[in-house]
């Protein structure tokens, strides 16, 4: 199983315990939250990949990775409020340079993995994986401003184009697959659509109702309902969050069985451990450490609490 060097753990917490207003004044009361120190770690991480010789690409850009840049991305931005900043952290201000960059100079930007370097169909699946990275980065940042920009609409352009259109994956996207779980598996072009679908339905203005893309969204919408009952509880937890902005994703009761199976896999300290999310096993044949973890317990309690379960005793307890 792979847990990167960089900043995972806490960004999806971060977003979960800021998400509600009874519950941000539960773990601020609780005495063990600190959104300086949170957001000094996860500068700090972000900082380091940026400096990593790996994370470095095309045009003096940086990877935006599923397990690192991307949920630094949309996790930081909760604690401007918090920490009274006028604006992004000079590290969001760089990755979100690089975004945009990488969106206009789309089609002269050489994939994040070549297929001359790194074997075929690598191309393709960086393409769609970076895709959807860059609409959601830009998707999240314009809905804070109340406006979709030009940059967005083209994130969004590149995306859709890289859909997919026949097989088993259509409606979704290539994604990259190096056998490392969960971000880059089997499994992950499910993640990757559940997050174009939170990118499209969190864009500002009425985006996903809109006419030139209703053939898009209605693929997307149909692949994600098609191949949810195969997941694993990691991306059925994607799902319910992607529920919650983009609708006709899940019908009541479809949604009613996937809570029950996210708290049926409830901790008893109240937390949830990727490690029992899904059937992973380690390259290496060792035993999986199973105890509660950060980037679980966060993306859990803000799939519950977006879903409208903010008051839920268990989900508090997962707060807590």
């Amino acid at each position: 199983m792979k847990y990167a060097a960089a900043a995972i753990v806490l960004p999806l917490a971060l977003i979960a315990i800021l998400a509600s207003e009874p519950l941000r004044a539960a773990a601020e009361g609780s005495g063990a939250w600190d959104a300086k120190a949170a957001a000094s770690y996860l500068d700090a991480r972000q900082e380091w990949w940026r400096s990593w010789p790996n994370a470095a690409r095309d045009h003096d850009t940086v990877c935006v990775s599923c397990h690192s840049a991307l949920p630094y991305a949309l996790a930081r931005p909760a604690l401007h409020s918090r920490l009274n900043e006028t604006g992004p952290s000079p590290n969001e201000t760089k990755l979100l340079a690089d975004v945009v960059k990488r969106v206009r100079e789309w089609r002269d930007m050489e994939p994040w993995y070549p297929d001359q370097t790194r074997g075929l169909p690598k191309t393709a699946e960086s393409r769609g994986t970076e895709s959807v990275i860059n609409a959601i980065v830009l998707s999240r940042r314009d809905a804070a401003a109340g406006a979709l920009s030009a940059d967005g609409r083209q994130a969004f352009a590149n995306m859709w184009a890289q859909q997919m259109r026949t097989g088993d994956f259509t409606g979704a996207w290539a994604w990259l697959a190096f056998k490392l779980e969960p971000w880059e598996g089997s499994k992950s072009a499910y993640f990757g659509a559940s997050l174009a679908a939170v990118a499209v339905g969190s864009a500002p203005g009425g985006y996903a109702s809109s006419a030139d893309i209703e053939k898009n969204v209605g693929l997307l919408r149909e692949y994600l309902r098609k191949n949810a009952a195969e997941q694993h509880t990691l991306n059925k937890l994607m799902l319910l969050w992607a529920s919650t902005k983009l609708t006709g994703v899940l019908t009541t009761t479809e949604r009613d069985a996937l809570v029950a199976e996210v708290f049926a896999r409830q901790q008893p300290d109240g937390g949830w451990s990727t490690a029992s999310l899904g059937p992973w096993q380690r390259v290496d044949g060792s035993s999986l450490d199973m105890k509660t973890d950060g980037y679980a317990t966060g993306l859990a309690t803000l799939a519950l609490q977006q879903a409208g379960l903010s008051s839920d005793a268990r989900v508090q307890k997962g707060v807590r």
